[in-house]
């Protein structure tokens, strides 16, 4: 489990590409801090496991499905990437709860710019969209963002110059694509309830969990 607080950017060393698969090495310097073999951490908010590791890099092995889902298999060497160790429980949560599972890749589409803040557009597939509100959060290349604004196949995002300075979103370009991850909470509380009105359980006087029963409860 992640924050979506980007620690450090780091820099694509290697790509060993196999015929489904590939092995990434990694140079940076503060994810390195205490890391051991098996430690998790999140590549522009994809959930990797540190397979080996020196004083200046470590190495992950991303599968099939990974790739499928995610842009890793775009990357480069030489080009950087958000890095971002596992939480503790002792951490502060400065961003939101992010489980490094990449739900779809979107598109920056459009930018503008308010005062010091560079807004953002990007298109998201449905499954993403679907969990996504209006300053709720969402994760972009891993990182913890606000939305600002939806539309039916985009949302946007506002970026202040530190977010830029630190992570991936400061120096890509109209076109380029990032990983996505929706909300994990909602996707909890869609589960629930379908569930529940699955097996016809009680929760609310008709039987079922619904968006009103939820809203009574103070949920949403």
């Amino acid at each position: 489990m992640f924050t979506g607080i980007v620690e450090e950017l780091g820099r694509v060393q290697s790509i060993a590409a196999g015929s489904r698969s590939a092995r990434l090495t990694i140079e940076c310097s503060k994810v390195l801090d205490g890391v051991q073999l098996g430690d998790s951490i999140a590549v522009n908010g994809v959930c990797l496991t540190v397979t080996a590791f020196n004083d200046r890099s470590f190495s992950v092995d991303v599968m099939a499905e990974t790739l499928k889902r995610s842009n890793l298999g775009s990357l480069v060497p030489g080009e950087r990437v958000n890095l971002e160790r596992a939480l503790r429980l002792s951490d502060r949560l400065g961003g939101h709860l992010v489980s490094g599972h990449i739900d779809g890749v979107g598109t920056l589409l459009r930018e503008e710019w308010e005062d010091f803040a560079r807004v953002l557009e990007i298109s998201a597939p449905p499954n993403v969209l679907r969990y996504t509100i209006e300053k709720g959060s969402v994760a972009v290349d891993g990182i913890s963002l606000t939305v600002v604004k939806l539309t039916e196949k985009s949302f946007f995002v506002s970026l202040i110059p530190h977010t830029q300075s630190i992570t991936t979103l400061g120096f890509k370009k109209i076109g380029d694509t990032v990983n996505l991850e929706g909300d994990i909470i909602g996707k909890y509380v869609e589960r629930l309830m379908f569930a529940r009105q699955q097996e016809g359980t009680a929760g609310s006087s008709s039987g079922k969990l619904t968006l009103e029963f939820l809203a009574a409860k103070g949920f949403i």
